[in-house]
């Protein structure tokens, strides 16, 4: 599947008979051709840039669509000659056979967080990468700032006033001006992106998850929303696989009596995997129940607000022996994320007892 093309192959399941076209990206043009071939018709692409489109259109008009992860695809370590039509031809083989890995298929609307989402990730990273540009333009210049935190309102008062004075050069005024406007310009964008993704978090479907999810330190509703839009369906996990599909789980080379762990694999949903790890480092700190964490625990039912708890001392103890143990608070961080990533699971599968 390609922006402009699509390279299509089937095999007869009968006769073995090989069918091969190159195709137009129009939905309509490849159900046409599929609803063309003899007998009952599965297919199969990889995912990818080109979305769900086809997949739904295809589900509509009856016919059976499996969207492939592209990473569990098995290939010949030896075949060295790539091209489209061998593609399209070893996916149908795979289909033959059933040794195609789906991917999980959103809804339309949870297609449509989901970019709103990521959308607020984009945001965050031009924010940062906007603010560095600025700030290393006033240190060429040896102007640095030393009253507190950064990006305050007070840092704020200090770059309009005392930084910009410092700044003797016209050109380099002109410069600064210019960094300074995309700051304001990108955090304005993600102040809106922030206010529309609480206003789909406090009343919407995910509601519910999202009170769930923030029973525990770290998790507020910016974070239990991407989590609930990314993850989808947490049911078709275990608190052990949720690790390894956000990739905290160490690498592994291992063969007869040796056993070899590394880093870890980084693999799957980057956004989560980061959104867990930043979550991870709230729990370091001594846990006391404060008054943030009781109003989010008066919007959860009660099996969560005892589970997420349990969740936020469990995870407090394993920093402090890791603490103990004079490990290195990075390599301590992740392995907290990982378990953190169990006990959200725990939390998205929690069903309330009902009431008789």
């Amino acid at each position: 599947m390609h922006a402009r093309s699509v390279a299509a192959a089937a095999i007869d399941g009968v006769t073995g008979e090989l069918f091969q076209a190159k195709l137009t990206p129009s939905r309509e043009h490849v159900i046409s051709w599929v609803q063309a071939l003899p007998g009952p018709v599965a297919v199969t692409y990889e995912a990818g840039p080109t979305g769900f489109g086809l997949y739904r259109a295809l589900t509509q008009a009856g016919v059976r669509c499996e969207v492939a992860a592209p990473s569990k695809l098995q290939k010949p370590s030896g075949d060295r000659v790539k091209t489209d039509a061998k593609d399209a031809l070893h996916l149908a083989r795979l289909l033959r056979l059933d040794e195609v890995i789906s991917v999980a298929i959103p809804s339309v609307d949870q297609e449509a967080a989901r970019d709103l989402v990521r959308a607020r990730e984009d945001c965050r990273g031009d924010l940062m990468r906007a603010r560095h540009r600025l700030s290393k333009l006033l240190l060429r210049h040896g102007i640095v700032y030393y009253n507190g935190a950064a990006w305050t309102g007070k840092h704020d008062v200090w770059l309009g006033t005392e930084a910009l004075a410092q700044l003797t050069s016209q050109a380099t005024r002109v410069t600064f001006d210019s960094d300074y406007e995309a700051v304001l310009t990108v955090k304005a964008r993600r102040d809106r992106l922030n206010a529309a993704i609480q206003e789909m978090a406090e009343d919407g479907e995910y509601t519910d998850l999202v009170h769930r999810l923030g029973c525990l330190r770290g998790v507020g509703a910016l974070t239990g929303f991407a989590l609930a839009v990314e993850v989808g369906d947490w049911h078709r996990f275990t608190g052990n696989s949720i690790g390894s599909f956000v990739g905290l789980v160490p690498s592994e080379y291992s063969s007869g009596s040796s056993r070899v762990q590394g880093s870890i694999t980084k693999t799957g949903n980057t956004h989560v995997r980061r959104l867990l790890v930043e979550a991870a480092w709230h729990h370091r700190p001594s846990y006391r129940i404060g008054k943030t964490m009781r109003d989010r625990w008066d919007l959860a039912p009660a099996a969560a607000k005892s589970r997420g708890d349990a969740g936020n001392r469990r995870l407090h103890e394993r920093w402090v022996r890791f603490n103990e143990r004079k490990k290195r608070p990075t390599i301590a961080n992740v392995a907290i994320a990982r378990e953190l990533a169990g006990w959200c699971w725990s939390l998205a599968v929690l069903e309330e007892p009902s009431m008789s």
